[in-house]
């Protein structure tokens, strides 16, 4: 009897696994260096002055969209100024609400982390725990709830985002290298329950800036890479990568086992150093066609004709947008800093998505 009940519920699952593959819409897929999305080139057919969009993958930093922080004696930093306190599901309500007005102007991929980034834009310590996982590596339900309702939305819109693991300043909330691992494991095998076809995986954002456990540095990160990699189920398996600091060229280790390449602008203000990035990371050793990102770039002048968006594009590879609420600024400004106005209300913001729909013809 014990047994007959095994089985039953095992089919059970396997049946709600398979409709819930059965019910997704948005599948991303490389092929040499172009993403496609359902079977076609992103944003197929367009051309900018001359500059081949097809295929590329245009992004915008909003990690902050599941944010917590679990520190009862930093939480009310992050207080909305109409309420006077911190609410995590209405951070995240807001943040569906406007995902399809993105779309519209050409957005087709976030980064997103189960660690989020610093609510401060650039900090020297992080006091706050917005954690993602117990510290043994288990996700936290109340952080999975609120992802999988942005990522629910995401594939109804057709949206490929890029779901980080991991956060420097919160990852040594992980008690050992074993929960790094477990954390890693349990994400990706929630991503197949689920049935997401459309979601790439960045292990962590910036390997080589301060994280306390070392399978999560330049050295040994590719061992994380490679473990997501050697997950498959049913025929399919996640696409992943993980990213750099500003101005930094991925090591041989990590090219030779990402599908895709993740880089960061942030402080290079001279758009050719953009070009020089693209250029060298070409040459690293054990790359072969393959996307090359960037999904974090703090550097906008989107009003003039040079800038690093437009150099990235010149040298076809994908851009993202990264924008803190900087001191002075009202609350409509920048996607990190907590709380957010998830809006395009800003005037960078609208710099940024101005020249998004001009360049992806939306």
């Amino acid at each position: 009897m014990k047994r007959t009940v095994s089985t039953l519920l095992t089919l059970f699952l396997l049946a709600i696994a398979a409709d819930s593959q059965a019910r997704r819409h948005t599948l991303i897929e490389i092929r040499g260096d172009a993403f496609l999305i359902n079977g076609k080139p992103a944003y197929e057919g367009r051309y900018w002055k001359g500059n081949k969009i097809e295929g590329l993958l245009l992004n915008s930093r909003m990690v902050q969209g599941i944010f917590d922080d679990l520190n009862p004696g930093t939480v009310s930093n992050w207080a909305y100024p109409d309420t006077k306190r911190w609410d995590a599901e209405r951070n995240t309500s807001e943040f569906i609400k406007n995902m399809k007005q993105w779309k519209k102007h050409g957005l087709l991929s976030f980064t997103i982390n189960m660690q989020g980034g610093s609510p401060q834009g650039y900090s020297q310590s992080q006091p706050w725990q917005n954690q993602g996982y117990l510290s043994d590596g288990t996700p936290i339900p109340e952080y999975l709830a609120r992802l999988e309702k942005i990522l629910d939305r995401a594939d109804r819109l057709g949206m490929a985002p890029i779901l980080g693991f991991f956060y420097f300043g919160q990852d040594e909330r992980l008690k050992d290298e074993a929960a790094v691992i477990n954390a890693v494991s349990k994400m990706t095998d929630w991503l197949f329950d689920k049935g997401y076809r459309n979601v790439l995986i960045e292990i962590n954002n910036e390997c080589n800036v301060k994280y306390d456990h070392d399978i999560l540095k330049p050295e040994r990160v590719h061992e994380l890479i490679e473990m997501v990699r050697d997950k498959s189920r049913n025929g399919y398996r996640f696409l992943v990568g993980t990213s750099y600091g500003g101005g930094t060229i991925p090591g041989p280790n990590v090219v030779k086992s990402s599908d895709f390449i993740l880089i960061h602008g942030n402080g290079v203000s001279d758009p050719a150093r953009i070009t020089d990035m693209v250029v060298k990371t070409r040459q690293v050793e054990g790359y072969r066609p393959m996307p090359i990102l960037f999904n974090e770039d703090d550097h906008f002048n989107f009003d003039k004709p040079e800038n690093n968006f437009t150099a990235a594009i010149k040298s076809y590879a994908s851009w993202g947008y990264f924008d803190f609420r900087m001191k002075g600024e009202s609350f409509e400004d920048g996607y990190q800093s907590v709380p957010v106005d998830w809006g395009i209300n800003s005037e960078r913001k609208k710099g940024f998505f101005g020249l998004l729909k001009e360049i992806t013809g939306k």
